[in-house]
């Protein structure tokens, strides 16, 4: 049976990678996007002559109840149902600022565009998968935010991802006898070049270097997500993965402590 996917910002970034995966075990995709309107009809071009199958484009700030809504009416309408839900987007204020230097509006901006959007995106497409017994949520977090850690910096993010962890597993319980699982697959410092790159790509880089350790890619992002969507990875749900390459990416972002004695 053809399953279909939406994903949530995946014009470009991790989301394109993750359709691309997809894709390669013939799930038919929905690349939602935003304002990058050429990529995503150039992802969606290239999902279907590579791969043969369905793909098409919806715009639509997931952030917003209304907007989520039209996404999911309008997929509804390609596709006829949501058997895969990725919410994958979600911005990033990439200035460093503490958390009282936060305006309200960069404040909403982290916790709807992270939470908000999963929360709405997930209720919305839950109803049909309850029928069908059969549904797949992936929500996209940060290293160890299970353990809801401190990232100095980036408070208004963390906030609203370790929230989205604590409503992903809520919503694997609550769930589990609809067939419907949900998971939070955490991405390592996956550098923008590397967001939609090969594995292979990335050792070569690193042999070209001299390094034994090579960098994390979208690949690998997508590849964990596209198990997790598979008919035979129901026993998995309510997890928290790391694909990381066991790197602490939090401690290479904590202040330095200077003390007078």
């Amino acid at each position: 049976m053809t399953r279909a996917a939406i994903i949530t910002g995946s014009a470009t970034g991790l989301g394109v990678r993750t359709a691309v995966e997809l894709a390669l075990h013939g799930v038919s995709i929905g690349i939602n996007y935003v304002q990058s309107k050429s990529e995503a009809e150039d992802l969606a071009a290239y999902l279907r002559s590579h791969f043969n199958v369905k793909a098409v484009t919806i715009q639509g700030n997931v952030a917003k109840s209304t907007e989520a809504g039209s996404v999911v009416k309008q997929f509804i309408r390609e596709f006829g149902r949501v058997d895969i839900l990725i919410n994958n987007a979600g911005p990033f204020i990439h200035c460093r600022k503490k958390m009282a230097d936060y305006s309200d509006m960069e404040w909403y901006q982290m916790i709807d565009g992270n939470l908000s959007s999963a929360f709405f995106m997930s209720r919305l497409v839950l109803p049909a998968m309850r029928e069908r017994k059969w549904g797949r949520i992936i929500n996209i977090g940060y290293d160890r935010c299970e353990t809801a850690p401190g990232w100095v910096y980036r408070s208004a993010y963390a906030a609203a991802k370790t929230g989205l962890v604590a409503l992903s597993r809520t919503l694997a319980l609550e769930e589990a006898a609809n067939g419907i699982t949900v998971n939070v697959v955490c991405p390592g410092d996956i550098k923008v070049p590397w967001k939609d790159a090969d594995i292979e790509q990335a050792r070569v880089s690193a042999n070209n270097q001299g390094a034994i350790e090579r960098t994390g890619t979208g690949q690998d992002v997508g590849r964990v997500i596209s198990f997790l969507c598979d008919q035979n990875s129901d026993y998995v749900t309510g997890a928290v993965i790391s694909v990381n390459g066991n790197v602490d990416v939090l401690s290479r972002h904590r202040p330095k402590v200077t003390t007078d004695i």
